[in-house]
């Protein structure tokens, strides 16, 4: 466990950050492997399936992942002001809530999978692959949920570290898994998903073990379930939703925007789909720095620790900016090589859309870095509405964005999206941020 309330905040934040950034990475790693992998042995009919679906896979997983961050900013707050019993019970809430929302997606996305592959507009030829992977996907959310809500809590506690070891078992496997289902048993692409789903079972289970032999605290009982607290359960489940929404409300725009996409011919989806997966390699610190700021900002709001919390939030512009500076530099010299790499293809028509957008779009990074900061401090500390309302902004401007801009300039329309759209979301943070009542209290320690 790490206490994020005392101490060097610069330190603090770069240490906690750390293993979250090494596990992204891990995951982007992966991510890029299987494209690879589903490119190289199954072609680019399957890569062009699988590319056409990720906003789909993206908005119901980062809804989980999402909703459990919002469970453990909740956690974090508890272990910051010391409340062990709640902390416990908010673990068991995580459990509950988490199980059942679960479930429920998992019955609506299989039942309602056909004519969402039709809303996406993927092509006639690409649909039967499509539906083979996302289903399979869509049926082990429920081990993607018990191991968002383990990591979730143990880094709402400050330990970040088993995640990361626990992610690594999980991208190894996964990696191993999609080489032995589709490079040797020759399943197609829903053997790559397979493998997914299989190594978030373990993973979960791995973690579940763990947190179960050694922290005793979280050894929850039946009574931890009962909502005998109904402003905890309400703020559970508040928090949850918030962050779920909010994650969500971002990939719904992105979905939108894919079915613009999708008419563009398999071409622009694989180039798309590249310039997405480097990317995401790209923004990564900027989810990075944000998760680390939810768990910073909600363990110090329990602590009544203020100034650390203002501190906090410029150490991490700061450091993402930094990073937005190495992002450009790189766009400009070796992103015609990263596309080629992680797609192997030399069509020019990929390379040079892939490179385009990520060209344009790098150079409004800076934007984006603020936007995780100040979405995800805002969470911490129990602000929900109004990073819901930039991710709604966020969403809308992609959806009219998809509706005008796509179909008069084709891919270019695409590459000025996101740009537009980030000057606009980050407006309601920045005055929130500002004007935040509990940044303006005393603090209750030096």
């Amino acid at each position: 466990m790490k206490d994020l309330t005392k101490g060097n905040p610069s330190i603090l934040i770069l240490t906690f950050a750390l293993p979250i950034f090494l596990g992204n990475l891990l995951q982007l790693t992966y991510s890029l492997v299987d494209t690879r992998i589903v490119g190289s042995f199954l072609g680019e009919d399957a890569l062009a399936a699988v590319g056409a679906t990720t906003t789909l896979s993206n908005l119901i997983i980062g809804f989980l992942f999402g909703m459990c961050n919002g469970f453990g900013i909740l956690t974090a707050q508890y272990f910051g002001a010391k409340n062990m019993d709640r902390l416990r019970r908010s673990f068991a809430h995580a459990l509950e809530f988490g199980i059942v929302i679960a479930i429920l997606l998992t019955a609506a996305g299989l039942f309602f999978l056909k004519p969402i592959l039709v809303f996406l507009n993927v092509p006639d030829g690409l649909t039967q692959i499509a539906y083979d992977y996302i289903a399979v996907i869509i049926a082990g959310l429920i081990a993607t949920l018990l191991y968002d809500v383990f990591a979730a809590t143990l880094r709402a506690m400050g330990n970040t570290v088993i995640p990361l070891i626990i992610l690594f078992l999980s991208v190894v496997l996964n990696i191993g898994g999609d080489l032995l289902f589709v490079a040797v048993w020759d399943t197609d692409v829903w053997g790559a998903a397979l493998a997914t789903v299989l190594s978030q079972v373990i993973a979960a289970v791995v973690c579940g073990v763990y947190i179960y032999r050694k922290y005793p605290l979280l050894r929850i009982k039946l009574t931890d379930f009962a909502p005998d607290d109904p402003s905890m359960v309400r703020n559970m489940i508040s928090s949850g939703l918030s962050m779920g929404f909010m994650s969500s409300l971002v990939n719904i725009g992105s979905l939108t925007l894919q079915t613009s996409i999708n008419r563009l011919g398999q071409n622009i989806i694989i180039a798309h789909t590249a310039a997405r997966k480097i990317s995401e390699i790209f923004m990564i610190m900027f989810s990075v720095f944000g998760q680390t700021m939810a768990t910073y900002c909600g363990q110090n709001i329990g602590a009544g620790e203020i100034k650390r919390i203002k501190k906090g939030i410029l150490l991490a512009i700061g450091y993402t900016c930094i990073w937005c500076v190495l992002n450009i530099i790189t766009s400009y010299t070796i992103s015609p090589w990263l596309v080629s790499m992680i797609t192997d293809s030399h069509n020019p028509v990929v390379i040079e859309n892939a490179t385009a957008y990520l060209k344009f779009d790098t150079l409004f990074y800076f934007v984006p870095a603020v936007i995780c900061i100040l979405r995800n401090s805002l969470q911490g500390l129990g602000e929900r509405v109004v990073p819901i309302i930039s991710s709604f902004l966020e969403m809308s401007g992609k959806v009219v964005i998809a509706a005008t801009l796509v179909p008069l300039l084709n891919y270019t329309g695409v590459i000025l999206a996101e740009p537009i759209v980030w000057f606009i979301m980050v407006i309601p943070l920045v005055v929130k941020i500002f004007r935040m009542p509990a940044l303006k209290e005393e603090p209750v320690s030096n």
